[in-house]
């Protein structure tokens, strides 16, 4: 049978996102899915070991391995407890992790993930594919962005030019043009900023429905000094994370802008930064696709302020969000990595060089076989 799990949480460290998909369907289908909040005692602990490098240990990084796994085996436990799937039809769970550090740079990139697969297949009796992203690394890729792959399955037309936008703490895109071959890499930040911004003024994880963006107005000048950044330059294949857009990238730039123009009302740097996330995009897709219609998934499709600003970056093209091309943008990601897994399993390349700038495709992650367990 070919149902299997998908199981990730992303940059922005909000929920776990858990999917069954059947890929017997044609075209597949989502069985159940459901987003489960980390324990606030874990996502605390998950923060503070990405954001505060002098508080890491090697005791912390292994307990927090084995707690993650335990998070996820919940998660994927819950939603088909709540489903009524029986764990014995499910082939495998696909399980991408929690990214501790993305680095790719030389002389030693890694790209690293947290969440043991030992813990989950145990905790779960299914067999799990782990571990995605180490491999292309190794390969001379970036390891990120990986979903270009199962985009190019699930929305590749022949009516149209699309680009895959997805925004989650990072944003990437996946060019689907019908006359290049699969083009696809991180653009810059999504929400990262944006939610990293709400939890030091609001207290809040995130910025809901875009409302405080929208109480406040667009600095041209700050937005001039974040556009300032490097990295957009940069050629394809390029990957990032939180390593580059935090907090302290932020505050250095306000003080930039600060030596030059008075402060900025926080709630305008809210706003700055929705359109810098979608000045980024947009910059990105009149590069590699111009005139093609994009289609967003990940936590930004909830956000109408952001969709607004890129509809008028992009106009005249269509901007919707994957629910018109028949998958949730909540869990395009996670049924990604459902989708990885049945590719592993059946000694096939998740990786595009394409994309990554690998040495060529590769079978990606490991596999920690099922022990299923006794039933009392």
């Amino acid at each position: 049978m070919g149902w299997y799990v998908g199981l990730i949480s992303g940059t922005s460290m909000d929920a776990i996102d858990a999917v069954v998909v059947d890929f017997d369907a044609s075209p597949l289908r989502i069985l159940a899915a459901a987003a489960t909040e980390y324990p606030r005692e874990l996502a605390q602990r998950l923060a503070t070991m990405l954001d505060d490098a002098d508080a890491v240990s090697l005791d912390a990084v292994g307990q927090l391995d084995v707690d993650v796994g335990r998070a996820f085996a919940q998660a994927a436990n819950a939603l088909l407890a709540q489903s009524g799937i029986d764990s014995g039809t499910i082939a495998a769970i696909g399980s991408h992790g929690q990214t501790l550090r993305h680095r790719i740079a030389p002389p030693t990139p890694f790209s690293w993930q947290i969440g043991d697969p030992n813990v989950i297949a145990e905790a779960t009796g299914i067999t799990v594919v782990a571990d995605f992203r180490r491999r292309d690394v190794a390969a001379g890729g970036q390891g990120a962005p990986l979903v270009p792959l199962f985009h190019d399955g699930a929305f590749r037309s022949d009516r149209e030019d699309r680009v895959i936008v997805n925004v989650g703490g990072i944003a990437n895109l996946t060019v689907l043009r019908r006359d290049t071959p699969l083009r696809g890499f991180d653009t810059g930040p999504g929400n990262r900023l944006m939610d990293a911004w709400m939890q030091r003024w609001r207290h809040e994880p995130f910025d809901r429905d875009g409302a405080f963006a929208a109480s406040g107005r667009c600095d041209a000048a700050l937005l001039t000094e974040l556009l300032a950044e490097p990295y957009l330059a940069r050629p394809a294949p390029k990957s990032t994370g939180r390593e580059l857009f935090n907090l302290p990238w932020l505050d250095a730039r306000l003080d930039a802008h600060r030596s030059k123009a008075p402060a900025v009302d926080p709630a305008d740097v809210q706003a700055t930064l929705r359109e810098y996330t979608a000045e980024t995009i947009a910059r990105a897709v009149a590069e590699v696709a111009p005139g093609a219609a994009l289609y967003v998934c990940g936590g930004g499709a909830h956000n109408p302020g952001l969709l607004d600003a890129l509809r008028r970056r992009t106009a005249p093209s269509r901007v919707a969000t994957t629910a018109a091309l028949g998958l949730d943008p909540d869990f395009v990601e996670a049924t990604a990595f459902a989708f990885f897994a049945r590719r592993t399993l059946a000694g096939l390349p998740s990786s595009a060089a394409s994309v990554t700038g690998a040495r060529g495709p590769r079978v990606l992650g490991g596999i920690y076989p099922a022990t299923r367990r006794e039933r009392a």
